[in-house]
């Protein structure tokens, strides 16, 4: 009775060959292997060297004992001890060794490391453990074969465009089915917003592919730059072509994006090539890519011809370049200040990241708008405060350490209860008990500033269920003395312009945001 049965088994490795892209020869090569391996389970001895051949077509199964050829310099003898530290020398097994004269007598032409063959007798009746080990030997072969033909396959297409089915969810990750393989989009290459459902119809870039120990894993990519660039080639014939080059492209997935196109030939341009009539092309890609605006400006080897181009919509008035700095100083007018900086910066933003440059927008009046170095934020538009160099304002800053909250804060309707007493001292007893801990370290000395004169300028009321006043005074005269502070104490006192002094009023940097609206109305007076 055969071993296998010949036409499931050619079946089998034509359903292989096809759907998973298994050659039949690295199968049948398996199955040889594993026969080997069962064979040596069931009949042969401890060192032994099985080699199998099994011929599909027919079944034929031949086994055969391999030696390798040695001499005394490579395997001791049996009873033969180690000369010393140095030998590493193998202890001759007879099973697994032969000696280079006796192989000569078999094969005249043998060498040292060599194998040697000798045929054994075939064996079609197999246990059941030795049979379940050429079962996992296969397996393991077919997982080999299968992942080798998957990096084979998909590591020649790694910076495409490949389109699959949404498989399930997994912490945010999403695992798209290609057909032959899985491939998984992380939850960081995914764009903002995006939502998927299981079966949808998914393309991506295929980002790369990753050989790991618990397998091959393809990562894919839809917020990756070139994701954008692979879209603008199945859509524009020119670019697929090489005639309109990218030279640039910045992405905030999901929301904007920019492209920079060189034509290589002057009668085609670029710009209108990515665009197409009507915006069609253009159009295709941003629905593809949930309605990311993009902006198609055109590549120039001018650097100020290329940032006015950058900074598009916006029309730019005049540009200053400082290639020292790798500034730009750029000029618009005020209708147009609200398209050169973008929401929340991102057009200018966006255009230093093209560019390399940072990019300084202004107002016609001179007045700065926004700075861009491609990581710092805009800064804000403030009014131009007239007013005299000579006048100072002394200002007192106090940093306080943030304590986070250990317990739930106390409710409302209980603070309220409690007396003005109660709420704002401790008890005589509580007050006396506290000590001050004798190993806290005092910082130097520093200097502080001590009333003589002061002017009542301001009431403000606070509250709602229980009121209260605060009053605001105005310092007229002052002396200067020295107070020792406490470890946790960094208080300066510094003179500060009138409107330097209304600048931090509006910028955040006096962050009591009542005292900071009370000092404003004074200092504008």
């Amino acid at each position: 009775m055969a071993l296998f049965d010949l036409k499931s088994l050619n079946s089998a490795l034509d359903e292989l060959q096809t759907e998973r892209g298994i050659s039949r020869e690295s199968v049948v090569d398996a199955l040889a292997t594993a026969l080997a391996a069962a064979y040596r389970r069931e009949y042969g001895k401890r060192g032994q060297i099985i080699r199998a051949t099994f011929n599909p077509e027919t079944g034929d199964m031949e086994f055969r004992q391999a030696k390798i050829v040695v001499d005394s310099t490579l395997v001791r003898g049996e009873d033969e001890e180690p000369t010393g530290e140095g030998d590493e020398r193998s202890r001759f097994n007879p099973e697994q060794h032969i000696m280079i004269e006796d192989a000569r007598r078999i094969k005249k032409d043998a060498a040292l490391d060599e194998e040697v063959s000798f045929p054994l007798e075939a064996k079609e009746d197999f246990g059941r453990i030795a049979a379940q080990a050429a079962k996992q030997v296969i397996m393991q072969k077919v997982r080999e074969a299968e992942r080798a033909s998957i990096i084979t396959e998909y590591g020649a297409r790694e910076g495409e465009i490949v389109t699959g089915h949404v498989q399930r969810f997994e912490r945010g990750n999403l695992f798209v089915d290609l057909g032959r393989a899985t491939a998984i989009l992380p939850y960081d290459e995914q764009i903002p917003g995006e939502r998927y459902r299981q079966g949808e119809r998914v393309r991506a870039l295929l980002l790369r592919v990753d050989e790991g120990v618990r397998g091959t894993f393809i990562r894919l990519s839809r917020s990756h730059p070139r994701f954008l660039t692979k879209l603008f080639e199945t859509e524009v014939p020119e670019m697929a072509s090489g005639v309109v080059e990218v030279k640039g492209i910045v992405r905030e997935p999901g929301s904007r994006a920019k492209i920079a196109v060189f034509s290589n030939d002057g009668h085609v341009d670029p710009v209108g090539a990515l665009v197409g009539q009507r915006g069609v092309r253009v159009a295709v890609v941003t629905s593809e890519l949930g309605g990311e605006k993009i902006d198609v400006v055109e590549w120039s080897e001018n650097t100020g011809d290329y940032v006015k181009e950058a900074l598009k919509p916006a029309q730019v008035i005049g540009i200053e370049l400082f290639e020292a700095e790798n500034r730009a100083i750029v000029q618009v007018a005020e209708d147009q200040q609200s398209l050169a900086i973008g929401r929340g910066g991102q057009n200018v933003r966006l255009a230093a990241r093209l560019t390399g440059w940072k990019i300084d927008i202004r107002s016609t009046g001179g007045e700065q708008l926004a700075a861009e170095t491609g990581e710092v934020k805009p800064a804000v538009s403030r009014p131009t405060w007239k007013t005299s160099p000579k006048k100072k304002v002394l200002l007192t800053r106090r940093k306080r350490k943030w304590v986070p909250m250990t317990r739930p804060p106390t409710p409302v309707k209980k603070v309220l209860t409690l007396s003005h007493r109660t709420a704002t001292s401790l008890p005589r007893k509580s007050r006396s008990s506290r000590k001050r801990p004798t190993n806290q370290k005092k910082k130097t000395p520093s200097n502080c500033v001590v009333p003589k004169d002061i002017e009542l300028f301001a009431i403000s009321r606070c509250g709602l269920t229980v009121e209260w006043d605060l009053y605001y005074f105005a310092v007229k005269a002052y002396e200067r003395r020295e107070q020792r502070l406490e470890e946790f104490e960094d208080i300066t006192v510094a003179p500060t312009s009138i409107a330097e002094a209304k600048d931090m009023c509006l910028d955040g940097r006096i962050s009591e945001e009542r005292s900071a609206l009370i000092l404003l109305r004074y200092l504008n007076k």
